[in-house]
């Protein structure tokens, strides 16, 4: 859907982004304190918040504000697919630096969904590339008859007809 609102409206992905992040942003504090309620029992209000807080809820949105202008430039240039594709390696990222970083759990599931995630990744690499090399040789196929106008191509077939051509075997010349 954006890809084609950017497509329509010929904007750009910044121009796009900087339209919807004000209402994503105001949609978020306004919903965000409720949701936040709902799950923890707790209003943010009611945190205390120390200088380290502070810190990483900065680092969490910068990290936001980054991963929002990754998705931004991706959905204008690539395909539908190529972007679910960017979101996978995207996710298998975030779950080997959870587990790097913060000691976060590497189950099976994790293991054999990132698996299952990269090979897939291969498998489209290896099509997508394939489909260009043989779209490559379509194109230098379809250059090459064209680039001869039929007179040409007339004159051709009609001077290998008539040349006369050594016949090697018995040391003689025979008509083509």
């Amino acid at each position: 859907l954006i890809g084609s609102l950017q497509k329509k409206y010929s904007i750009g992905s910044f121009e796009l982004l900087s339209k919807t992040a004000p209402i994503q942003a105001l949609s978020l504090l306004v919903a965000g304190p409720f949701v936040d309620y709902l799950l923890s029992g707790k209003f943010i209000l009611n945190y205390n918040m120390s200088s380290g807080c502070f810190v990483f809820i900065l680092l969490s949105c910068a990290l936001a504000v980054f991963c929002n202008i990754s998705q931004y430039l991706c959905i204008g240039r690539f395909s539908a697919v190529s972007f679910q594709v960017i979101g996978h390696m995207k996710t298998v990222c975030i779950l080997t630096l959870g587990w790097l970083l913060f000691d976060s759990a590497m189950t099976f599931k994790n293991v054999s969904g990132m698996f299952v995630a990269i090979v897939g990744m291969v498998i489209y690499s290896w099509a997508m590339e394939l489909e260009k090399r043989s779209n490559l040789a379509a194109k230098a196929l379809n250059s090459v008859k064209h680039s001869l106008t039929e007179e040409e191509f007339q004159l051709l077939k009609e001077g290998v007809e008539t040349t006369e051509s050594k016949d090697v075997e018995l040391g003689g010349y025979t008509k083509a």
